[in-house]
């Protein structure tokens, strides 16, 4: 993360929202007054039945009105909602950089149902600075789908061990680890 201007980070949760113990809320909440940066979650119109076309238009206004120095931090569907975007936006050069954590198969058994038009990924690279975090055992996931997502975008990869889908189920509080990730101190 770039140290001079107050930055923006945008907090991109998957399906359903991230409800209160999961760790982008927690880092919502203890981060709300720092004074490097703010943490703004999207708003999307459907959490439970996402179209990726809306959810990318959604990220298009949120990165417009963020502005330059904005960052982005993806949970999940949120991974593929930001690829989709990162293929068609005209406004990349906002970004300085993506976490993205826990990138589901779009492909796989676990795939939600209710989630359309997310499956066909773009294979190009993100156009500015990325990393991706994955589990050993995520159930929405495999590793060599992780990192074959990480080759084709360009994103650094880290493997963080059997920590499930990295979300509130996986007993993570406030984690440390991936703020660290993120290089926001």
């Amino acid at each position: 993360m770039s140290k001079g201007e107050r930055s923006t980070i945008l907090i991109l949760p998957g399906i359903c929202n991230s409800g209160d113990a999961h760790w982008q809320t927690r880092w919502e909440k203890l981060h709300a007054q720092h004074p490097r940066f703010q943490l703004k979650r999207i708003a999307q119109t459907d959490w439970d039945h996402p179209i990726c076309a809306q959810w990318v238009q959604a990220l298009e206004q949120h990165v417009r009105n963020a502005g330059q120095g904005t960052v982005l931090v993806a949970h999940s569907l949120a991974c593929l909602m930001l690829v989709h975007w990162a293929a068609q936006t005209t406004l990349a050069q906002h970004i300085d950089q993506a976490l993205l954590v826990a990138v589901p198969d779009p492909q796989g058994a676990a795939f939600p149902r209710d989630a359309s038009g997310f499956g066909k990924l773009p294979g190009t690279r993100l156009p500015f600075p990325s990393k991706l975090l994955c589990s050993s055992n995520d159930p929405y996931s495999s590793l060599d789908f992780s990192r074959r997502c990480a080759a084709k975008w360009g994103c650094s990869l880290s493997e963080l061990g059997a920590l499930g889908h990295i979300n509130d189920q996986s007993g993570l509080g406030d984690w440390p680890q991936g703020w660290a990730a993120l290089g926001a101190d």
